[in-house]
């Protein structure tokens, strides 16, 4: 496939590593070239590339199996989830799938990718409901204001949430950085 042709969320290698496209941008400067530059995400050791690619250059993709997952549990090996379609179970190595457990309760469904039949990799939707689970007294009267306290999440997630936020509230907090968004929707 040529590199005009990747898209964030799509499995790529380079130099023999797999990676998960995490961020694309196509930019035609007024002089020069155009190019596509990329951010990916290495699968097996975690870390992360950044590369510029002609538009024209080749790229090895490969193919990525989604399935719908349920989180079961976590054990001394990683994480247990069940495929919602075949209920078989499979466990996720704790390194594979970092923080992305910070937004995952027991019980809750995901996409879980997997390549040649193994699971690589957790994706996550752009926010989750999580409750809080410990937060300092919320002061009477407050309204939203710039000032944020820490607050510790059910997951064990800990972010900033503004002050009129209480203990045992649920609310909808984005994965791709772990902020506070708004009270969820009951």
């Amino acid at each position: 496939m040529k590199a005009t042709e990747l898209r964030p969320g799509q499995a790529v290698r380079f130099d023999g590593k797999l990676y998960i496209i995490t961020k694309y941008d196509h930019t035609k400067p007024g002089k020069g070239p155009a190019y596509v530059q990329i951010k990916a995400k290495d699968i097996q050791g975690g870390g992360y590339i950044e590369r510029r690619l002609n538009t024209g250059d080749p790229v090895e993709g490969t193919t990525l199996d989604r399935r719908t997952g349920e989180y079961l549990y976590e054990d001394g090996d990683g994480f247990v989830f069940m495929d919602t379609e075949t209920f078989d179970q499979f466990t996720l190595d704790a390194e594979l799938v970092g923080d992305s457990m910070l937004y995952l309760r027991p019980n809750a469904q995901t996409t879980v990718l997997f390549h040649e039949e193994n699971p690589i990799l957790v994706e996550l939707p752009g926010s989750v409901d999580l409750t809080v689970s410990e937060t300092e007294p919320g002061i009477k009267g407050a309204t939203a204001t710039n000032q944020l306290k820490p607050a510790t999440m059910e997951t064990g997630l800990k972010t900033k949430v503004p002050p009129f936020i209480e203990t045992g509230e649920t609310l909808k907090i984005s994965t791709e950085d772990g902020s506070y968004m708004s009270r969820a929707k009951e």
